[in-house]
């Protein structure tokens, strides 16, 4: 399609396609920053999640060593 000045038809076909691109070139740069900062905050909801799945694994550790350590004083305290 060529561009003739004379038809005002055709200028408006013109604007409204450059108005649909820069719309869609907005929407486009939108959802790139809107993946972008999601993908953060998923990487920082896992960082918080492997977090708390060692803290929670190493207390158990913990509960499992004294009660490890309570069992066995109770053995010596029963075999004296």
């Amino acid at each position: 399609m060529l561009f003739n000045p004379f038809c005002p038809f055709t200028t408006a076909q013109l604007l409204a396609l450059k108005a649909t691109v820069v719309l869609l070139l907005t929407l486009l740069i939108k959802a790139k920053i809107r993946i972008t900062a999601f993908s953060a905050l998923g990487f920082l909801l896992l960082l918080l999640q492997t977090l708390a799945f060692l803290a929670v694994s190493g207390g158990l550790v913990l509960a499992a060593g004294g009660a490890a350590l309570v069992m066995r004083q109770q053995r010596r305290q029963a075999s004296v």
